[in-house]
């Protein structure tokens, strides 16, 4: 089983690269489920980090559903990472009617390229879970994060199983909420890879928001379970 940590900026990375964390996905802000990062944090990850990054590739916080000009933002951000040599896209869109925007995320999974393509959470937020599963395997998609639906993937995981099951051409990720004290139930329900956070405080910033960290200890802990 793969851990993937989330990252939220190049000290974080260089702790998930120090674990032995399988590889990383790189994000900003958090607190609002992650945002794509800035270019220079991109570059200075890449430059630094030799496990595969996968960027997150969500312009702002909130819905899934994004203007013109957003979706526009979202494959250039997509093209900056196929030609600075990233490993993977995590990313998705959705319509109004929380049904896969089948059109906008083919678009994204193509501007990829080689790399490769994860559907994010927006997975857990679509009205039928089987009509999104099959609209993802037309497009090519073979990984999807997601929490089974609920606040934490522990909650969703018997979705996430029926799921899984359900296909042979797309694994699901669990992620939300796995730490230490919970990731054996998904390494013993068969999945190739989880996603967590991994992270700790280590202070407030001007603005007075939550400065976190990826945790070396808590990483560590959770590898030497599924690598058991």
């Amino acid at each position: 089983m793969e851990l993937e940590i989330c990252c939220n900026g190049l000290e974080s990375a260089l702790v998930a690269q120090k674990s032995g964390a399988d590889r990383i996905e790189l994000c900003s802000e958090l607190h609002l489920g992650g945002l794509t990062p800035a270019k220079e944090v991109l570059l200075a990850v890449r430059k630094l980090i030799h496990i595969p990054i996968y960027v997150l590739i969500r312009p702002r916080g909130g819905d899934f559903v994004y203007s013109t000009k957003e979706f526009d933002a979202m494959i250039s951000d997509i093209d900056f990472c196929v030609q600075n040599g990233f490993d993977g896209i995590v990313s998705g869109v959705l319509l109004e009617n929380f049904n896969v925007d089948i059109k906008r995320t083919e678009l994204l999974f193509s501007a990829a390229k080689k790399l490769d393509f994860t559907f994010h959470r927006a997975f857990d937020e679509v009205a039928d879970t089987k009509q999104a599963l099959t609209d993802l395997e037309l497009i090519g998609v073979k990984r999807i994060l997601s929490s089974g639906q609920e606040k934490t993937a522990l909650q969703g995981l018997s979705l996430l199983q029926s799921l899984e099951a359900s296909t042979d051409s797309i694994h699901f990720m669990p992620g939300a909420g796995i730490n230490r004290d919970n990731i054996l139930y998904f390494k013993t329900a068969g999945f190739k890879a989880a996603h967590a956070s991994a992270s700790k405080v280590i202070g407030v910033d001007e603005s007075g928001s939550v400065k976190t960290v990826s945790d070396l200890d808590e990483i560590q802990a959770m590898l030497k379970i599924i690598r058991a």
